[in-house]
């Protein structure tokens, strides 16, 4: 069942396009990715997911609410990619001060608060803000994000800057979540990451949905597992020959094809190796389809429109030659 449902979702800036009719949705306790290159619309759809920007057109549906209501305020967590925190406070007073905005009775925000941290392994929550590393601050806007038990969560570049330690931490923590059943938005240009934690995933390019599904499933779509067959030949006089060739099929009948041309011709199999595309190889080849695609369909509306102003021009022109005729005539 859809958790959070969005349907033919835009956002415009005037006349720039940032987010073009997107739709999708997302099962209770999946982890599901947004990637996508920089000014692809990635943010702009979480923001409005979070009820912080308002969508041109469309409408996004989290836990039966929309944004702007308060109750879906309250089912929800987000963690922006940029998180200032108040500096001036420590990592309890801040996260007290947001439950209280939450109407979470102090008690058990006190222990949300406590259990989180533990969990996040934060030392030194009584310390200001100010004072932390960049990667402790993190953790508490994790904590901020979770501090009033929401259903969905939406982290927005989650483990930014951070070193491969706490990198690590925040990626298995997020697993944890899901598997205790929050439900997760993810975005994050380390292609690794999302490829290690997320079920489903969206890839976006110029503010429209390019591909999407499993990771497997856009695998197989964009050419799947390579079959590299290499095998040698043998002279005349049964001596091998140096050279190796190499065949590249798609699946097992290929390669036992290969074998039996080889072993034909006298030749031998010496190793076969495969190779999949990795997520960051389909994501450059799918964004760079999406990039000839928009340019291809900028190029067709500009000859369209030359097109119509000549024909325009052709029919003002006529219209003024008979205007001419008609006064002459007079």
């Amino acid at each position: 069942m859809a958790i959070l449902e969005v349907d033919d979702l835009r956002k415009e800036y005037g006349g720039f396009t940032a987010v073009d009719g997107s739709s999708f949705a997302i099962e209770r306790g999946e982890v599901f990715g947004v990637v996508g290159p920089n000014g692809a619309g990635k943010t702009t759809t979480l923001k409005m997911l979070a009820g912080l920007i308002e969508p041109t057109a469309g409408t996004a549906v989290v836990a039966g609410h929309t944004p702007g209501d308060p109750e879906m305020a309250r089912r929800l967590g987000f963690l922006p990619e940029e998180s200032p925190l108040y500096e001036e406070m420590t990592a309890t007073d801040y996260l007290e001060f947001f439950a209280d905005l939450y109407d979470v009775p102090r008690t058990v925000a006190r222990d949300r608060i406590d259990r989180t941290l533990e969990r996040l392994d934060l030392e030194h929550r009584d310390r200001r803000l100010g004072n932390m590393s960049k990667g402790m601050k993190r953790k508490v806007a994790i904590a901020r994000a979770l501090v009033n038990d929401p259903d969905v969560l939406i982290f927005d570049e989650p483990a930014s800057g951070l070193d491969p330690l706490t990198t690590n931490y925040i990626i298995e923590f997020t697993q944890e979540l899901s598997d205790e059943g929050k439900t997760i938005v993810f975005s994050a240009h380390n292609l690794f990451h999302v490829e290690s934690v997320c079920d489903r995933i969206i890839i976006m390019n110029d503010g429209r949905i390019v591909a999407r599904g499993t990771i497997d499933a856009i695998r197989k779509a964009h050419g799947g597992t390579e079959y590299h067959v290499y095998a040698t030949v043998d002279a005349g006089n049964g001596a091998p020959i140096d050279d190796e060739f190499r065949h590249v099929v798609a699946d097992m009948a290929g390669v036992e094809s290969v074998r039996e041309t080889v072993e034909r011709d006298g030749g031998r199999i010496t190793d076969i190796q495969t190779e999949t595309p990795t997520l960051e190889d389909i994501f450059l080849e799918v964004a760079s389809e999406s990039r000839e695609n928009s340019e291809s369909r900028k190029n067709n509306e500009g000859r369209n429109g030359a097109e119509r102003d000549g024909r325009d021009g052709d029919e003002s022109g006529r219209s003024d030659s008979d205007e001419d005729t008609a006064e002459a005539r007079t």
